[in-house]
């Protein structure tokens, strides 16, 4: 095996062992055995919270688990692929190069999880996505931004609840919010909070002029019950009306639909998916909770002077251009990442973006330290 092989499957290995430690494996899979057994338990569907949250952390850290076996087991196997392949001659050296390609790849995937190591980044996340600047184009463009990340929880079988949906009249969307089950769900997506702007020929102007226009994404960590955000009932104003559809049109025949505003802080929230006007209540309650824990993440962060050093880009932060006219390329305006292929973006394909903002939110955290 040549130097360079061996000194590279050794790094490799190096990084894996410390993945395997920061990760805990022993601990995962005593952990895996815990909930095995609390989800065997008959009586945990009497609480249907609970069990979910259960059967939601045993599949996640049960494919973590499987995860860094799998890669271990490629990695003892690597050695011996390249000494049957020197034996063999031919192609097979460039089998056993690729598979290294393939494996660096995936070991600096998992390398990632390592980094989510925040106060809540073990939460699952809700992401609002707000129509910017740009008119008619803003709102289609955010409706685009909602359904890239549907398609990228789906691809990773993350399940996606809306809570509201805003539609602008012409198309598109004004607002979305909605909650991506799992955790680390905010650790990961929290990177993705900012302003993302669009350029392309718009398909509603008729003279075909390229436009720009820009859309806002926040993330915050679901509530739990040890945060202590207590909301006080006589701080805040509930009003009810008609869920309404793309166009307006009103979509059922009762005030299901909730709107709550939070007096002190004039923080307002909405929710119109559910069905029964108690239900939309306690959801919209959920997000006012996050709001209000977001909000007091930020007084305790300027308290201590150190804003700006976590990684929660600010509403009017610009973190990433895409651009359909005149090229093609979607840009990262923080890590410099890459991509010349928006389509895919669009549909998901957004984990060299998010694991290159948790790699350039580490280093910013380390260099204000």
């Amino acid at each position: 095996m040549h130097p360079d092989v061996s000194a590279d499957i050794a790094a490799l290995d190096a990084t894996m062992t410390t993945v395997e430690k920061v990760l805990d494996i022993e601990e995962l899979a005593r952990r895996v055995d815990e909930l095995e057994q609390m989800a065997a338990d008959p009586d945990l569907w009497n609480d249907q919270d609970r069990a979910q949250k259960v059967t939601s952390e045993l599949s996640y850290i049960q494919a973590d688990l499987r995860r860094c076996r799998e890669l271990r087991q490629r990695l003892e196997d690597l050695p011996l692929m390249y000494e049957l392949a020197e034996e063999e001659g031919g192609g097979a050296v460039e089998d056993a190069d690729a598979e290294r390609v393939q494996l660096r790849e995936d070991v600096e995937a998992i390398e990632v999880k390592t980094m989510l190591s925040g106060e809540y980044d073990q939460r699952e996340a809700v992401v609002n996505i707000r129509a910017g600047a740009g008119g008619v184009d803003a709102a289609d463009f955010a409706e685009m931004l909602m359904r890239m990340y549907v398609r990228w929880a789906e691809k990773a079988g993350h399940k996606v609840e809306v809570y509201d949906t805003s539609y602008a009249e012409e198309a598109g969307i004004k607002s979305a919010t909605f909650v991506v089950h799992d955790p680390y769900m905010y650790g990961t997506l929290s990177v993705e909070q900012g302003t993302h702007r669009l350029v392309r020929i718009s398909p509603f102007d008729n003279q075909g002029r390229r436009q720009t226009s820009f859309a806002e994404v926040e993330v915050l960590p679901v509530v739990e019950t040890t945060d202590s955000i207590e909301v006080n009932e006589n701080e805040v104003r509930v009003d009810v009306y008609r869920s309404s559809g793309p166009g307006g049109q009103s979509v059922n025949t009762t005030d299901s639909a909730v709107r709550l505003t939070h007096v002190p802080t004039g923080i307002v929230v909405t929710c119109q998916n559910e069905k029964s006007q108690l239900q939309n209540k306690v959801a919209a309650m959920k997000v006012l909770q996050a709001k209000l824990l977001a909000r007091k993440q930020q007084e305790e962060r300027a308290a201590m002077d150190a804003l700006g050093s976590g990684g929660n880009a600010s509403w009017g932060n610009q973190m990433r251009s895409y651009v359909l006219h005149p090229y093609q390329m979607v840009k990262d305006l923080r890590t410099e990442f890459e991509v010349n292929n928006p389509s895919a973006v669009l549909d998901g394909d957004l984990d060299g973006f998010i694991e290159a903002g948790i790699r350039w939110r580490m280093r910013e955290g380390a260099g204000a330290e």
